[in-house]
């Protein structure tokens, strides 16, 4: 490759033969500038290759550790890191941010653990709960049935029955009144769903069938007259429901 010279654009004025000298030795100089220019420029680019090369075998070796990662381990591994950041905390006497540390964690897992149990607690108590008041009143259901109460009348008496009756811890019925055992007729057996549905046929006639030429029922709803000892417990349950404890405390013993 040539390069023209112009000398006179370099503000020289030489006869032809030193002229042809001149531009020699330029054209040479001119010439290794050149090579040596593309030789550093070679140079350079053999060099950036070796890096690129370099780069993509460690990045091949870098993917190579990450195939089959353990997750879990890595997990071990920041919690090794966090345990050896407390470990330099207490080597640097900062024991009151170790101390504070650890109780949020201790206080974030407690309050997790004590969260789902009150909500597991409060799901079976309303489930408990449900399935007494189920059990409850098919109980007081079959005892109105079997004392010949109106079918539309059930209600009523679950209703009235809600009042006076539970479950103990064997499933079974039990009436009570100011939290003691109410006792039939006879005064030492507790009362039975079905006497006290038949109970009702005097303080809630209008809860069974009407007899078939019956004279007037009587009362007209006033207030009983009869002694509290002759009365029975669903009838004293209805009183009071209706006049209040004052009044039956006013009646007869």
């Amino acid at each position: 490759m040539t390069h023209e010279i112009d000398l006179a654009e370099l503000g020289l004025d030489l006869d032809e033969s030193k002229a042809a000298e001149l531009k020699e030795v330029l054209s040479g100089k001119i010439q290794q500038a050149i090579e040596k220019e593309v030789s550093g420029l070679k140079s350079k680019n053999q060099e950036l290759l070796g890096q690129n090369k370099t780069l993509k075998t460690d990045l091949d070796t870098f993917k190579g550790q990450f195939e089959g990662l353990d997750i879990d381990a890595v997990k071990g591994l920041l919690q090794k890191a966090s345990q050896d950041e407390e470990t330099k905390l207490i080597a640097e006497g900062k024991l009151d941010q170790v101390f504070e540390r650890r109780t949020e964690r201790l206080r974030g897992e407690l309050d997790k653990t004590i969260k789902a149990e009150q909500q597991a607690r409060e799901k079976a108590e309303a489930r408990a709960k449900a399935l007494e008041a189920r059990a409850l009143g098919d109980v007081i259901r079959g005892a109105a049935i079997e004392a010949g109460a109106e079918k539309s009348a059930l209600d009523d008496f679950i209703l009235r029955g809600q009042a006076i009756w539970t479950l103990d811890e064997d499933g079974k019925a039990v009436a009570l009144q100011d939290g003691e055992v109410v006792y039939g007729k006879d005064g030492k057996t507790p009362l039975t769903p079905k006497e006290w549905a038949e109970s009702l046929r005097e303080a809630a006639p209008h809860l069974f069938p009407r007899a078939q030429g019956g004279g007037a029922t009587g009362g007209g709803g006033g207030k009983a007259t009869k002694p509290r000892s002759q009365m029975t417990a669903a009838e004293k349950y209805d009183f009071i429901q209706k006049h209040g404890q004052a009044e039956y405390l006013k009646l007869p013993k």
